[in-house]
C-alpha cells in the first residue's frame, strides 16, 4: 500500500466509519459528487476562519473554501451575527423580506450591466433561470457553450463538462464550441444560430482549471451571439470575486444576463441572475410571460448573509487575496522544482489550479498528471491542507501572509512525499 494512502487511512478512522454509514443510505454516500474521493471522504465537524476540523480532530488549512463560496472563510462573525438575528426572527415565510431588496440593490450598484435581479437557490438554478429567459425571449430551445465549461447540474450544461457520459445526442440540446477559439463559436452560430437561444460562457473556466478567456474571445462571441439573435450569458458564479463588479467590469464586457451564486449567499444556498429589465420582466406577475417560484428562493437567512458577504468584499480585500495567491503560486512552483516534480499553475486573482506537468492542459479533463495529482491531494490532507482533488485553490479574505507561508510549507512536505513515491 502507498505510504500516503496508509497515512490517510490511519489519520481518519472516524471519517471512514461515517463514510461507510452514509453509503448505506445515500447513493455513493454523498449528495455532492465534487465532495467525494477514495478510499473514503472526510467528514468535517466544524470550521472557523481559515481552518476546518474533521471528525478525528485533524485540523486543515482550507484552501478551497467550499469551492469559492466562502469568500470570508468559515463562521465569519459579521455573517454569523446577521444570520443569528434573522434565524431568531424566523427562517422562511410565504412573503417577501427586506434583505432580498437590499442584496439586489447592492448587486445592481456594483455590477454595471445589472438593472434587475432575481434569486434562486443555487448556481445551477441561476443557469436554469437564464436559459428560461433566453428561451422565452428568443422562442428557441438550444444553447451553445464551451466544451469543458460548467454551468450547473442540468443535463444541457453538464454535457459540456462530461462530453460522452450521456447516452443521447447532445446536439438535441447543446452545441459545444472551443474555449478561447472565437471562430469555433462564430461557425456554430452562423450554421445553427436560428436554433440557439443563448450562448453561455465563463470569463474564467473554473471547473475547467482556472483558464481565463481572452478579451477577443469574449467580445467576438458576444457579437456573434447577437448577430444570430441569441442572448449572451456571462457566468460569474465563480468569478464575481475578481472585482466588485465581476470580471465583466474589468473587461468592459456587456452580457445580456449575468449568472451569480456562491459568495453572494454568504455560505448559504443561493443563485441569481442579473441583467436588463426588459429580459427579467418576463417574471413580473403584472405582465407575466413566464413563471418562477421556489419555496426557499429569496430566503431571509440567505439574503441576510448575502448582504454582509457582498458588501464586505471590497476592492482592498480583493487585491489582498490576489497578492496572497501570487505568493502561494511562487511557493508551490519552487517546492515542486526542489523535489523534481514537473509543475504548471493557472492563476487568476484569488484562484489557482496546479498541474504536475510542464504545461497546463487546455482543460482539467485533458490533464495527464492524474497519478501525481491524486497522490498529492491525499498527501496534502495528511499534512493538514484541504484543496480540491483537481488541484484547485480558492483563497478567502481572512487569510494573511503568515498563513499562506504555513500552507506553502505544508504543500512542500506533501510534494516531497509524492516525489518519494513516484521516483
Amino acid at each position: 500500500m502507498s505510504k500516503i494512502l496508509e497515512t490517510y487511512k490511519k489519520n481518519t478512522p472516524k471519517s471512514a466509519k461515517a463514510d461507510a454509514r452514509a453509503r448505506k443510505s445515500i447513493s455513493g454516500g454523498n449528495s455532492r459528487g465534487a465532495a467525494v474521493w477514495a478510499p473514503h471522504t472526510l467528514m468535517m465537524q466544524e470550521g472557523s476562519g481559515s481552518k476546518i476540523v474533521d471528525l478525528d480532530g485533524n485540523e486543515y488549512i482550507d484552501l478551497i473554501n467550499n469551492y469559492t463560496s466562502l469568500i470570508h472563510g468559515h463562521a465569519y462573525p459579521p455573517i454569523t451575527e446577521a444570520v443569528t438575528r434573522q434565524i431568531s426572527a424566523g427562517t422562511a415565510w410565504t412573503a417577501n423580506n427586506e434583505w432580498q431588496a437590499e442584496l439586489a440593490e447592492t448587486l445592481i450598484d456594483r455590477i454595471p450591466t445589472a438593472e434587475s435581479v432575481r434569486f434562486g437557490n443555487s448556481g445551477s438554478e441561476a443557469a436554469l433561470l437564464a436559459l428560461q429567459v433566453a428561451r422565452v425571449v428568443t422562442h428557441r430551445l438550444k444553447i451553445l457553450m464551451p466544451r469543458y465549461g460548467y454551468h450547473g447540474a442540468m443535463m444541457e450544461f453538464e454535457i459540456g463538462s462530461y462530453d460522452g457520459i450521456f447516452n443521447f445526442d447532445y446536439a438535441d440540446t447543446t452545441y459545444l464550441g472551443t474555449y478561447n477559439d472565437p471562430e469555433s463559436f462564430e461557425k456554430i452560430l452562423a450554421e445553427h444560430g436560428s436554433e440557439i437561444a443563448a450562448v453561455f460562457v465563463e470569463p474564467i473556466m473554473g471547473a475547467g482549471g482556472i483558464i481565463s478567456a481572452t478579451p477577443e474571445f469574449l467580445a467576438r462571441t458576444r457579437a456573434a451571439a447577437h448577430a444570430a439573435g441569441a442572448l449572451f450569458v456571462c457566468d460569474e458564479v465563480v468569478t464575481y470575486r475578481m472585482s466588485t463588479g465581476g470580471v465583466q467590469e474589468i473587461l468592459g464586457l456587456e452580457p445580456d444576463i449575468t449568472m451569480l451564486g456562491k459568495l453572494i449567499g454568504g455560505g448559504f444556498p443561493v443563485g441569481a441572475i442579473a441583467g436588463k429589465k426588459e429580459y427579467l420582466s418576463i417574471f413580473d406577475p403584472e405582465s407575466p410571460k413566464s413563471s418562477h417560484s421556489g419555496t426557499f428562493a429569496g430566503n431571509p437567512v440567505t439574503m441576510a448573509a448575502g448582504v454582509v458577504a457582498t458588501r464586505e468584499l471590497t476592492k482592498e480585500r480583493i487585491e489582498h487575496m490576489a497578492s496572497l495567491c501570487e505568493r502561494l503560486d511562487a511557493s508551490v512552483i519552487a517546492s515542486a522544482r526542489k523535489v523534481g516534480l514537473p509543475i504548471s499553475v493557472n492563476r487568476s486573482g484569488s484562484l489557482m489550479n496546479l498541474f504536475f506537468q510542464d504545461q497546463a492542459p487546455r482543460a482539467v479533463q485533458e490533464r495527464d498528471d492524474s497519478q501525481a495529482m491524486s497522490r498529492f491531494y491525499m498527501a496534502s490532507l495528511n499534512h493538514g491542507v484541504l484543496m480540491a482533488p483537481r488541484g484547485c485553490i480558492s483563497l478567502s479574505t481572512v487569510m494573511d501572509e503568515a498563513l499562506i507561508d504555513e500552507a506553502g510549507e505544508r504543500v512542500a512536505a506533501a510534494m516531497a512525499d509524492v516525489a518519494d513515491e513516484l521516483n
